[in-house]
């Protein structure tokens, strides 16, 4: 990959990481609820992922005259989204384990009383309700194993849109041999 797309791409992603981030902080600051609210944590945030990373291939393919790869325009999109997702990562593991662990202690509380709230309102009897939340309670979702975890698991996800996007965004010079 030319050392041209490789900076755009990291370009993007340390764009998206910094809005990530920023997000993450400004949530905290106003509304810690915000960062256990469904719509923006698992609906809006990955489709603005997403969205970066087709920027950055389409990016790409324009600096190219229009031309790119499966290869380059999948190695973008990947690019950006992983360093974006890393450093926002990284600013909610420093955050809620370094700076405020109290914070993460009422992250959870919230959480857990949205999902009794949620299984309440789907009619699950209370023994699997509370079955459920002693589980979840259990679990430490904001520290690092659980964070790094995630992050995994995230990448996963957002490579296999971006083979996708990688097939979608490429276009053969017909002009190339």
């Amino acid at each position: 990959m030319e050392k041209s797309l490789k900076s755009r791409a990291v370009n993007y992603g340390l764009y998206l990481g910094l809005i990530l981030s920023a997000f993450t902080i400004v949530a905290y600051s106003i509304n810690i609820e915000l960062l256990v609210n469904f719509w923006l944590v698992l609906l809006l945030l990955p489709l603005l992922v997403i969205l970066f990373g087709i920027i950055s291939s389409i990016k790409s393919r324009s600096a190219l005259g229009g031309f790119i790869s499966f290869k380059q325009a999948f190695s973008s999109y990947f690019i950006t989204v992983a360093i974006g997702v890393i450093i926002s990562t990284l600013v909610t593991v420093i955050l809620f384990n370094f700076i405020d662990p109290d914070a993460a202690i009422t992250l959870k509380e919230i959480g857990l009383e949205k999902s009794r709230s949620f299984m309440e309102s789907m009619g699950a009897p209370s023994s699997e309700i509370d079955k459920a939340l002693a589980t979840a309670n259990e679990q430490d979702t904001l520290g690092f194993k659980a964070q790094a975890l995630s992050l995994a698991q995230g990448l996963v996800f957002y490579a296999v849109i971006g083979l996708i996007v990688g097939l979608i965004v490429k276009k053969k010079d017909p002009n190339a041999a």
